[in-house]
């Protein structure tokens, strides 16, 4: 405990880093402040059933994303969804379209441009996701909670809603600017975590209703949620090292001997971003209930349903082919093998290369497939919870995107904080080594 109130004392300290905390705080309270502003010609007293709506399945895992905005019908309801969408959409163009490859080789100029194209992007996909938002609000609230109606309101809530997330792209940009962390997985991140007291509230009085063995059980599901967090660390966490022997010059009659150092490469190299991308696409069939058609509704029916078998197959199968994706987007073994070529290096027994591109490209693929496959059992854990009579928000917690995103962010911004005490000469928060997260090892 003293070493812990020994770390906060030495974060305070540090004037740039305390100066980012409170600022990255207050553009979060900002953020949740936003998603209780109910949107104008909305009787906030009559929201009951939207709220009944967004209580389980694929609706209760949106509204969880938006922090509660989808179902207080707030100004933020649409949440950063349909920008992790259009990230997505240009993402999957950057490996399929000249124009965009050669942008994501130029450097800052690039990454301006790909990031204009995907807020234009983010546009577009709202101009269809309001209009659906708004179907939906009409057909679980009664007429009377709706004071404005028409033509009217629809245009009006329809811009208010693409402001509102413009503005929470916006905050996560300034949060990354001059905050601490990666803006935009911190606002989702809060989101969760404003979730995790009502769903443990609700779970502990639905056990304590039980007439015999409530609370025990109540306790098992604390400690099996307990082992849960405990393997998403390590899979956000998990490396692989690939020794390379370094060759050291030869100065005069003296030979320097080899020093035998490695190449640490992630069995989930693509930390949450493929659960992020994954849920992003299963929201999608959503919008097209709107349609009201005998093939849209059944499309809609079959992925509403959290704990049916399409939309677990569904779910993890996009969750293994992004954890492929990404880890390609990221890591490239052309780079690596030319950075080790450069300086001297080399991997015994393979000959530098194409040799070495290939050695290290079969053991990505090796490492990367027992670990997307375990990235996706854990994202469809809530499933299995549920059948097992955990309440629906609270089983949300057991795994699943949830616990992964909260996992993955908590880490990457605790290892930015770290490297800030150790460029000040300060010890790290962890004095067993350094702490990792998903951006590195």
């Amino acid at each position: 405990m003293k070493a812990f109130f020994e770390t906060l004392k030495n974060i305070y300290k540090i004037e740039d880093l305390r100066k980012r905390i409170f600022y990255t705080l207050g553009i979060l309270l900002i953020y949740r402040l936003g998603s209780f502003i109910v949107l104008p010609g909305i009787d906030p007293s009559m929201l009951a059933n939207l709220k009944d709506q967004t209580s389980e399945g694929i609706m209760g895992l949106l509204d969880m994303f938006s922090g509660g905005a989808f179902s207080n019908a707030s100004v933020f309801a649409l949440g950063i969804m349909p920008y992790i969408s259009a990230s997505i959409v240009v993402q999957l163009l950057g490996m399929a379209i000249p124009y965009f490859q050669r942008l994501q080789k130029e450097g800052e100029s690039g990454r301006r441009k790909i990031n204009q194209i995907t807020r234009y992007l983010t546009l577009v996909i709202l101009v269809l996701q309001a209009p659906t938002y708004l179907a939906n609000l009409h057909a679980q609230l009664p007429a009377e909670a709706f004071a404005l109606s028409g033509f009217f309101f629809t245009v009006s809530s329809t811009i208010i809603l693409m402001a509102g997330t413009m503005f929470i792209m916006w905050l996560g940009e300034k949060i990354t600017d001059k905050g601490i962390g990666n803006g935009i997985s911190l606002i989702i991140m809060v989101g969760i975590i404003a979730r995790l007291p009502f769903a443990v509230t609700a779970e502990f009085g639905s056990r304590v209703d039980e007439l015999a063995g409530g609370l025990v059980m109540f306790l098992v599901e604390i400690i099996i949620l307990f082992v849960v967090f405990m393997f998403s660390i390590l899979l956000v966490q998990g490396t692989r090292k690939i020794p390379v022997q370094y060759a050291k010059r030869i100065v005069g009659n003296k030979q320097y001997g080899g020093v035998r150092q490695y190449i640490p490469l992630k069995v989930n190299a693509a930390g949450v971003m493929p659960i992020i991308f994954a849920q992003a696409l299963m929201f999608i069939p959503m919008m097209f209930a709107s349609f009201n058609t005998e093939t849209t509704n059944a499309i809609a029916a079959a992925f509403a349903d959290f704990t049916g078998f399409w939309y677990n197959f569904v779910f993890a199968l996009l969750i293994i082919a992004f954890t492929y994706f990404y880890t390609a987007v990221t890591i490239n073994p052309n780079q690596m093998a030319e950075d080790m070529k450069k300086n001297g290096g080399f991997i015994p027994g393979v000959k530098p290369g194409r040799k070495t591109v290939e050695f290290l490209d079969t053991i990505m693929s090796r490492i990367i497939l027992p670990g997307s496959i375990f990235l996706a059992l854990i994202a469809i854990l809530p499933a299995f919870a549920m059948m097992m009579g955990v309440n629906n928000q609270f089983a949300q917690f057991f795994g699943g995107t949830s616990l992964l995103i909260l996992v993955g962010v908590v880490l990457d911004t605790l290892q930015q904080i770290e490297s800030y005490l150790l460029m000040r000469h300060y010890d790290g928060l962890m004095k067993s080594g350094r702490l990792k997260g998903r951006t590195g090892a």
